[in-house]
């Protein structure tokens, strides 16, 4: 079962700080239960919850989750902003997709920053895809992407050798909020993690909350523990199938409903009887509030989904005036580049034609005339972005995305009712009827 355990912390800092941060003396950190064949005690009303909630997860990845999939590419990018250790500063949208169109082609202007979170999110991607499609996950892998996550940061690579601690003291884990287990105990309990992450004992949504939760509570690494964490509940319910195309925003939600968030870790952190009422019930309390975070996820996506839809409902009707002004027929012709543009938008909102035929498999001149024609529709604007090279933006979807970002951190989901709790990107000024 898990279990505190006392230690003694001996200070070997002499000067520079506080005499309180000096101090020697006795700590209690935690000793979780391993979580290979665990046995829990999820109850009918939460069981029936979970059901819902991934039958839910399911039907977002139908008709329409390619689009879902590239929006929630770019709402997960304060992933990136965090693996930057960019303090204060959101990118927007644009700038961000021009910096992602910069890793393949010369694009001027574009922040260091928003390179810094394009570099960020092409890692995550590239990572836990990996983490995916492996056949059997190893504890390296972990190790690998959290060194992925932290590339200029050496010092911190690898499973930790040191005690570390949650706190607001940089110097004594004595009065810390919490202090994981022992580091002589990680290499086992990360064997364990991963050994449960390669089994289907329960639920996919259920076992990405254990996951979640588990690796937290080890926090096996000196620094990164929440990006890497985070990375592993879309692992978990990839590895699943529970999400193949389209990405459920859960990291996003918890980190609104922050002190929720970590009650339920604290609960988590039982030291009752494995099996026991206690244990059982401390466990469900963090079960509870991850499967209400996925639900709102859910939610939020569907929303989002809807808005997508209903904004390529709008492309095509203008499209349609304009090419009818032009004497053509109302819709390109199907499996053309300008039909198969209209419906990738929301993947790829800023395109050159040099990467939309990439993209699209086309030549350049159809692929610069569909984007030429999607422009004079007032679906698309231009942007210079080298002597001689122009990019193609889709503004309303950039529009789109950040306006859910900004819904995602308010703690009603919604800003007209409460402002976001943490830093997004500016709201978008309106824009006249196309």
């Amino acid at each position: 079962m898990g279990a505190w355990e006392d230690a003694h912390w001996e200070s070997a800092v002499e000067s520079y700080v506080p005499r309180h941060e000096r101090r020697s003396g006795s700590y209690r950190r935690y000793v979780p239960d391993c979580l290979d064949g665990i046995s829990l005690a999820v109850d009918g009303t939460l069981s029936r919850h979970v059901a819902l909630v991934e039958r839910s997860v399911r039907a977002l990845n139908g008709p329409g989750a390619e689009g879902l999939a590239g929006i929630a590419r770019f709402l997960l990018r304060s992933e990136a902003i965090a693996s930057s250790r960019i303090e204060g500063i959101t990118p927007s949208a644009q700038q961000v997709a021009l910096a992602e169109l910069g890793q393949s082609e010369s694009v001027r202007g574009v922040s260091e920053q928003a390179r810094l979170v394009a570099n960020n999110m092409t890692v995550v991607r590239e990572a836990t895809t990996a983490l995916v499609e492996a056949d059997q996950l190893r504890v390296a892998d972990i190790v690998e992407l959290h060194r992925s996550l932290l590339p200029d940061e050496p010092r911190h690579h690898g499973l930790r050798t040191v005690q570390n601690w949650i706190g607001t003291s940089s110097w004594t884990p004595i009065g810390a909020a919490y202090v994981p287990p022992a580091p002589e105990r990680v290499p086992q309990l990360m064997e364990d993690l991963v050994r449960y992450l390669n089994g289907a004992a329960h639920a996919p949504l259920i076992q990405a909350a254990m996951v979640h939760a588990q690796f937290e509570t080890i926090h096996p690494f000196t620094d990164g523990n929440g990006r890497v964490g985070r990375a592993l509940i879309h692992t978990a319910l990839a590895r699943r199938g529970l999400t193949d195309r389209a990405v459920l925003p859960i990291s996003l939600v918890l980190a609104t409903l922050r002190d929720r968030y970590v009650t339920g870790l604290t609960s988590f952190r039982d030291a009752s009887p494995v099996g026991s009422v206690e244990a059982s019930a401390a466990k469900g309390e963090w079960l509870a509030m991850f499967v209400e975070a996925a639900a709102i996820a859910v939610e939020q996506s569907e929303a989002l989904a809807a808005a997508i839809g209903e904004l390529h409902g709008s492309w095509v009707n203008r499209l349609a005036s304009h090419r009818a002004a032009r004497g053509l027929r109302p819709a390109p012709r199907a499996g053309s580049a300008g039909a198969q543009l209209l419906s990738r938008l929301p993947e790829a909102p800023v395109v050159t034609a040099t990467t939309l035929a990439s993209i699209l498999d086309v030549s350049f001149p159809a692929a610069s005339s569909a984007l030429d024609e999607l422009k004079g529709a007032g679906i698309l604007a231009t942007k210079t972005i080298e002597r001689g090279a122009t990019a193609y933006i889709a503004r309303e979807v950039l529009d789109l995305i950040t306006m859910s970002e900004r819904a995602l951190a308010s703690t009603h989901f919604d800003t007209r009712i409460s402002p976001p709790n943490r830093g997004v990107p500016t709201a978008p000024a309106p824009r006249p009827p196309a």
